[in-house]
């Protein structure tokens, strides 16, 4: 069953579970916001990594993953020359069946992608978490500052979310974690991605300028 869904082109993945705070001035984003707004609760439109394109000007978003997210509206603040800062958490995955540029801004229909463990998630799960903490202590090691996540859920796909948040990515290697068919899938691509990214470390002597996560992972 398909559900249409404004889209919100974005230069980064958004994954469940994640703040996302946004600026809105563009007209067409104003546009979304305004008809967001006079629709029913609860709000959100979909975030989609753009594959080809930017986020905003002529030509912008040209070609759009797969793969997106749900932004449920958590906060929302109006200035008086009609920008929104909103504040947004990551809720529930979706692909693509088609777009509809009829508007100023994209809509799509989509099909919301359901959550499972997959086989052998519990197996992987320790493994990933023992890399994800060494990860975290190289990193902070070089120097860079690493959110305090305490003790990771234990859940595999709450916990597979959590990792492919916070880790130091390029956007590609973000997608494959969000489009990963289940949770133990999930894992495992982090599994080596984090082993490739704790060699990296341990043979580097700085790491690059991050986006590592300062606390807005949220487990739930």
């Amino acid at each position: 069953m398909t559900e249409r869904l404004p889209i919100f082109p974005l230069g980064a993945v958004l994954f469940p579970g994640l703040v996302l705070p946004l600026k809105i001035f563009e007209e067409r984003y104003l546009d979304l916001m305004r008809d967001l707004l006079e629709g029913e609760e609860p709000f959100r439109f979909g975030v989609v990594s753009i594959e080809l394109g930017h986020e905003v000007g002529p030509g912008a978003a040209r070609r759009l993953a797969a793969v997106g997210c749900t932004a449920e509206l958590r906060g929302i603040q109006r200035h008086d020359d009609g920008r929104y800062d909103v504040v947004t958490s990551g809720g529930t995955r979706f692909r693509i069946e088609d777009v509809d540029d009829s508007l100023s801004y994209l809509r799509a229909d989509v099909t919301m992608l359901p959550e499972e463990n997959g086989p052998g998630a519990d197996t992987i799960s320790g493994p990933v978490t023992r890399l994800f903490h060494r990860y975290c202590d190289r990193l902070s090691d070089h120097g860079a500052e690493v959110a305090e996540f305490g003790d990771l859920p234990e859940e595999p796909v709450r916990l597979s979310y959590v990792i492919a948040a916070a880790m130091v990515l390029d956007r590609h290697d973000k997608q494959r974690l969000l489009q990963a068919e289940d949770a133990a899938t999930r894992l495992h691509l982090e599994y080596d991605l984090l082993r490739r990214e704790n060699v990296l470390l341990e043979a580097l002597p700085t790491v690059p300028a991050s986006e590592f996560l300062g606390g807005t992972v949220s487990p739930n």
